[in-house]
């Protein structure tokens, strides 16, 4: 029997755009609470807004930034004093996350490893230890961490983001060791090649590269991401799905895609 997410809460992080404002959508359509938390309020206000509309049964949002711990602990107790959540987390997506430049190891900037190290790998431990608390036991709870391709295989100009991502399928695998007997589900989703504002954000704005980096390409969107968390939240209770790796047609593995000429 499926596992029916009606009336059922969902953290998601980095909701206000690409994969988590997709997943917002998406669990909404099954009929869940959800809770919202990214640094661009203006967008989560949106994303909350259309997530009802699509079904959501409530939809809050709240700022959150899972580079900062002081973010993540009033997130929490937001969710817990405000909205009056305990142990009623049935599902934590840990989205937050991105890259930052395509620059070689010998031409790479701190703020850029910094920050891609901050948000994938030390964001997803704070918000995952922080919402721990908040997921019950035995009751077909899953943490969904989303990873990417980059973290099975490497590619120039990527050293931080692959071992960033290479960190969330380690943290994945561990909590599957760490939460062993409670019941909680772990499992990771790492799509490959996918057109969100990803590229945006790593080129920094500028939107002929990221326009460049898809060109002649039929890339995975954003909805065919959510709609696999959802699959994964959805199965009955016993079944925990460790891994999926998703990529586009149009892409064989890191570096090897498929353009299209006319």
């Amino acid at each position: 029997m499926k596992f029916s997410l009606k009336n059922k809460w969902v953290l998601i992080t980095g909701a206000s755009s690409g994969f988590g404002a997709a997943a917002a959508m998406a669990f909404g359509a099954e009929g869940a609470k959800l809770l919202l938390g990214a640094r661009r309020v203006d967008r989560l206000k949106k994303v909350a807004g259309e997530s009802r509309k699509a079904g959501a049964g409530k939809a809050h949002y709240h700022f959150l930034d899972v580079a900062k711990t002081a973010s993540v602990e009033e997130f929490i107790s937001w969710a817990k004093t405000k909205i009056g959540l305990r142990q009623y987390l049935h599902v934590l997506v840990n989205n937050a996350g991105g890259a930052h430049g395509l620059d070689s190891v010998a031409d790479g900037l701190d703020t850029d490893w910094e920050t891609t190290l901050q948000t994938n790998v030390l964001g997803v431990l704070r918000v995952t230890r922080a919402a721990l608390p908040l997921i019950p036991r035995d009751a077909g709870a899953s943490i969904l961490n989303i990873g990417s391709t980059a973290g099975r295989a490497a590619y120039a100009g990527a050293s931080a983001y692959c071992a960033a991502k290479a960190g969330e399928l380690a943290i994945t695998r561990v909590l599957r060791h760490e939460l062993f007997g409670t019941g909680i589900r772990v499992g990771t989703i790492d799509p490959g090649l996918a057109e969100t504002e990803f590229s945006l954000v790593r080129f920094k704005g500028d939107a002929r590269k990221a326009a460049e980096f898809y060109a002649g390409t039929n890339p995975l969107v954003a909805g065919d991401v959510a709609d696999i968390m959802v699959w994964v939240a959805r199965r009955p209770p016993h079944v925990n799905i460790d891994e999926i790796v998703v990529k586009p047609v149009d892409q064989v593995e890191m570096g090897k895609v498929f353009r299209r000429t006319n």
